[in-house]
């Protein structure tokens, strides 16, 4: 599109067009009175390299991750991003099919999507995959509306600690779906054996897992698998799929459906959006599964061709039958993912793993060995953890900014009872002499 302005040739061409003899003629049925007069309080034009130069200057005073060093987390996470991610996901054919919305995608993009779902069934320990979701949040809400329709009951219980922005999207479907939403936890956010037996009845469709939860912590997920399956409701794992290098996957201890954010495989913080939400799930749940799904067929003389083997969105299937409104995925997203996955393989995934572990569990006994700071929570965490300070946490973290360090996220942005506190992400791109930085950043204050 050209957004150069109009010439006074061009204007009187299209009066002369519209049968106007003026600009005034053109705005005559407008009342007087409701018309602007006057001169609009509006910088002067200038040129394309004095604009390029001032939004240059204002682009200049945004200091990201790149250029500080990030140890924030709480969903999105400073992970490295191999240049191939880049390289490969850009490239024209795949940018443009950036949400594929109709069945005539090409043969490329629908292969791509296809090794998509057979990765993340890997990374999950699932039977199926669907084509990707818009994020992690949206994903877990699909996955109750699953179990809604897979059990005909009406409750979702809450057995781990999980993003508040997932429990807030969750009670946003559930105003629509008559869904209710009920937390089985203990008064400081950790699972409960004894809230959860008692929430646990007739009604539960499923159970919510979050693994490792909101807070980090790994617990010990497979009692409350069984204790869902035990009411015969579901269990849903929302799952860091970075974690499935050096942990059992949900699928082995027996989830149902797997579902989560899709950021850590390949995706850039970049100011918090687009992500990929992932969803996974046991074959029984296969045509209840919002979305669509992508398969291999085989012609006549033995040649494979990719197709859209399901899709549950009303506009492609008889309105009663529909399970989502879901109308596309994630597709250049799943790409950048699909990239990533075939780049680190099998063992790099477990190295990165091993490296987030090794890392953030350094920064913490670092930390919590200096006077006025704790950790939250004493039980096994994967690459983030919740620091408890006596000094005033938004002193200590503004401290730490202006040493160039974003040493974490508050927690009474979501928990009031949590003033107190921060949670740290530690990634594998964290150095031993950044965090080493951050605790002396700590220590100084």
């Amino acid at each position: 599109m050209d957004y150069t302005q109009i010439s006074d040739r061009d204007e009187k061409h299209m009066l002369e067009a519209i049968g106007a003899d003026s600009i005034e003629a053109l705005f005559a049925p407008i009342p007087k009175d409701q018309r602007f007069s006057g001169d609009l309080d509006i910088p002067a034009g200038c040129s394309e390299m004095e604009l390029l130069a001032e939004i240059g200057q204002l682009a200049g005073k945004n200091r990201d991750a790149t250029q500080m060093t990030c140890f924030l987390g709480c969903g999105a996470y400073d992970h490295f991003v191999p240049t191939v991610v880049d390289s490969l996901a850009m490239r024209g054919e795949f940018l443009t099919a950036y949400t594929p919305y109709q069945a005539e995608a090409s043969q490329g993009v629908l292969q791509a999507f296809y090794e998509f779902q057979t990765m993340i069934c890997e990374l999950t320990g699932m039977d199926i995959a669907n084509a990707s979701l818009y994020d992690g949040a949206s994903a877990a809400a699909e996955a109750a509306m699953l179990a809604k329709s897979a059990t005909g009951r009406t409750k979702i219980v809450l057995a781990t600690r999980c993003h508040p922005d997932t429990v807030e999207t969750l009670q946003t479907y559930g105003q629509q779906q008559e869904l209710t939403i009920e937390s089985a936890l203990s008064g400081d956010g950790v699972p409960d054996a004894a809230a959860l037996a008692k929430a646990l009845d007739d009604k539960t469709a499923a159970v919510l897992i979050q693994y490792p939860d909101f807070f980090g912590q790994l617990n010990d997920i497979e009692p409350l698998i069984e204790a869902a399956h035990a009411v015969g409701a579901l269990a849903i794992v929302s799952f860091d799929p970075l974690a499935a290098g050096i942990v059992k996957r949900p699928g082995d201890f027996g989830a149902d459906i797997v579902i989560g954010e899709g950021q850590p495989l390949g995706l850039p913080l970049q100011y918090g959006a687009p992500y990929l939400g992932f969803f996974a799930a046991r074959e029984t749940y296969l045509r209840k599964m919002p979305g669509r799904v992508v398969g291999v067929a085989h012609d006549e003389h033995g040649n494979r061709g990719y197709c859209l083997v399901l899709q549950t969105r009303e506009q492609h299937i008889k309105r009663e039958r529909a399970t989502s409104n879901v109308c596309t995925n994630q597709g250049l997203m799943a790409m950048r993912a699909t990239v990533y996955m075939t780049a680190v393989g099998k063992n790099g995934l477990g190295k990165i793993a091993s490296l987030c572990f090794d890392k953030a569990h350094y920064a913490a006994e670092q930390i919590a060995a200096l006077p006025n700071y704790s950790l939250k929570f004493d039980g096994p965490f994967f690459k983030e953890f919740v620091v408890q300070t006596t000094n005033d946490v938004t002193k200590v973290l503004d401290a730490c900014h202006d040493k160039g360090i974003l040493a974490g996220v508050p927690m009474r942005k979501w928990f009031r009872e949590m003033d107190d506190c921060f949670a740290v992400a530690v990634t594998e791109k964290r150095t031993k002499a950044e965090i080493d930085k951050l605790v002396e950043t700590l220590a100084s204050i």
